[in-house]
Formats: C-alpha cells, sequence, structure tokens
C-alpha cells in the first residue's frame, strides 16, 4: 500500500515566484547532490530560481550537508522511498517556479543551462519539454539524452554494436546528436536526467506518472505531453554532463536491469494495449536467448561481441532479462 505521509520539509527558499524551481532526487547520492548544486549557483544567474532537494529515505545526510553548505535550498525528508515519479511529484508540490526543472544529482551544468532552456521555452512553439546535451564524463556524448518513443522493434534491436553503426537510424531518434547545428529541434523522447517542463503542461499531463518506481517515467512524461499537442525539444548548445549515464564499464544490479524492462512493459502495455505487453515480454524472452547464444562463445574467449562492449557484464544482464521475461525471481 503506498505511503500517504507528508513528506518532512527542514527549511526553505525565500523565493516566492521564481521562474523556476529545480527539483532534485537524492538517493545516497549526497556528494553529487553537492557538486550538482555548486555547479548550478556558478553558472545560473539572470534568472530567479529556487532549488529543491527531497530524499528517499536514503537518510545519508543530505539534510545536514545542505543546512551547512546551502541553507537557502529548500529540503524535503521523506519518511519512505516511493520510487522516482513520486519524489518528483512530491518537490513539485513545494514549488513555485512558472518553469520545472527535474535534473538528476549526479550531474553537473557546463555554462548556463538553466537560462539557455528557460528563454528557449519562452520562445519556441508550443513546447512542452525541453531538455540539452548530456556528456559522459570523458566528454563523450551521451546517446540516451534523445530517444524514440520505444516499440518492440528498436527495443529488440538496441544494441550499442548497432547504434554505434546506425546512429541516424529513426529506429533510435538520436539523429540529433550527430548534427552541426545548434538550433533546436523537436524530438520524442527527453531523458529524464534533465529536463525542463512548463508548469501548467506539466500539472495538464498530470505530472509524473506514479506507476512507475523508476526508468520510463520520463518516456511517459514526454509521450503524454505529445498526446495533447505540445512539443518536446532538444537544445544542443549546453551541456551537462550525466556521471550516471556512463554505466558501460561496471555491471548494473540485478534490480535495475529487472527494472528497466518491467517500467518498459508497463509503459508499452500503457500505450498500446495488453497484447502488446505481451509480446513485447516474448520478445525479450527470444532476444535474450539469441544474445546468450552469442555471448557465451565471447566470454570464454574473452572478447568483445557483436552486440555488447564487455561480454561478461552483457551475459549476467541478458540472463536477468530471460528471468524476467519468465517472471522468475531471482
Amino acid at each position: 500500500m503506498q505511503d500517504k505521509r507528508e513528506p518532512i520539509t527542514t527549511y526553505a527558499s525565500h523565493i516566492c515566484h521564481p521562474d523556476v524551481s529545480i527539483i532534485i532526487v537524492n538517493w545516497n547520492s549526497v556528494n553529487y547532490t553537492q557538486k550538482c548544486i555548486e555547479s548550478i549557483k556558478e553558472h545560473t544567474c539572470h534568472i530567479d530560481y529556487e532549488i529543491i532537494v527531497i530524499d528517499g529515505a536514503s537518510n545519508d545526510g543530505c539534510g545536514d550537508m545542505l543546512k551547512e553548505h546551502h541553507p537557502d535550498v529548500i529540503f524535503i525528508q521523506s519518511e519512505t522511498n516511493d520510487g522516482f515519479s513520486q519524489a518528483n511529484n512530491r518537490a513539485y508540490a513545494s514549488s513555485n517556479g512558472e518553469y520545472l526543472l527535474f535534473l538528476n544529482p549526479d550531474t553537473v551544468l557546463l555554462g548556463p543551462v538553466i537560462q539557455t532552456l528557460y528563454q528557449k521555452a519562452l520562445t519556441l512553439d508550443k513546447a512542452g519539454a525541453i531538455g540539452c546535451k548530456l556528456l559522459n564524463c570523458d566528454g563523450s556524448i551521451q546517446t540516451s539524452c534523445i530517444q524514440a518513443v520505444p516499440t518492440i522493434l528498436n527495443q529488440v534491436l538496441d544494441s550499442e554494436w548497432l547504434r554505434h553503426r546506425l546512429p541516424t537510424s529513426s529506429l533510435w531518434g538520436m539523429a540529433p546528436l550527430f548534427r552541426n547545428d545548434s538550433h533546436a529541434e523537436e524530438v520524442a523522447v527527453i531523458s529524464g536526467a534533465c529536463v525542463m517542463v512548463n508548469r501548467a503542461v506539466f500539472e495538464l499531463v498530470g505530472q509524473f506518472s506514479p506507476e512507475y518506481f523508476m526508468y520510463a517515467e520520463d518516456v511517459d512524461l514526454c509521450y503524454k505531453i505529445q498526446t495533447l499537442g505540445y512539443r518536446n525539444y532538444y537544445v544542443p548548445d549546453v551541456s551537462v554532463v550525466h556521471f550516471g549515464g556512463g554505466s558501460s564499464n561496471k555491471a548494473p544490479s540485478n534490480f535495475s536491469i529487472r527494472m528497466k524492462r518491467e517500467s518498459m512493459w508497463r509503459f508499452l502495455v500503457k500505450t498500446r494495449g495488453t497484447s502488446y505487453g505481451l509480446a513485447y515480454r516474448l520478445s525479450m524472452i527470444v532476444s535474450s536467448m539469441f544474445r546468450l547464444a552469442l555471448l557465451l562463445p565471447s566470454v570464454y574467449m574473452k572478447k568483445s561481441s557483436l552486440t555488447e562492449s564487455d561480454p561478461t557484464h552483457a551475459l549476467h544482464k541478458w540472463s536477468v532479462i530471460f528471468k524476467w521475461g519468465f517472471k522468475i525471481q531471482d
């Protein structure tokens, strides 16, 4: 049962009606959160903004850090961890900005990101959500910062090998990343690691959908925005480093692997129906069997496969996905 208790707000900003409310969900990431806020303050000027940090019951000392170093930040200590969507919605309820910037704690702004997105939001036609370029810590482009609306086909074919060889394919929806252009461009999906949303539009679409604990909530939000006739834009001339996106060098947990597929399944069932959701689950079973067959020799030979850069991590991932397809718990 969902916990209905209100989070505890320990202190608040003095800005009554800011241009932008910056919302950060902290969960065991106090050091990242501190650096993120420092980058916001370093690079943001000429607009009024407030920063709201909500901690999802990690109790990692984030509140104490903010009280000592950033006492102007609104801090909300939630008593339970109800997931990313619910945390953002709770923080939104304490916000006052005309626009909302949902920002991951493991991000660092490179330049005037917030005021640029804000100015674009004011001028672009029917702007609903706006995002910028996300970079890995080595400076390479994080291709997940814009995406196509998920389908069975692009989910089955999604692999590093194919994405690198067909980067401008409509399957992935990331072609704007590779255009030498500084103009904002309409896209289907913007990563929730850094996304600015018009407050009125956010309210109109019903905020983040609470059925997603984590993952796919940004896909769902962008889909709802487009469904109501608004547009999502990618702004390429400002960048944010997103440390969490460079995950190819470490194995994700079983929970995160399963949750990604579970959230995607929920989205497809919600938008395309139960039969399509079942077809997606079956397609993941077949796809995982095929990839495991390719990966096993690669792991034995200690060579990279055609589908993944690290065959050992990939073997683990697709084993978990295979079990998820049959609803087998680890």
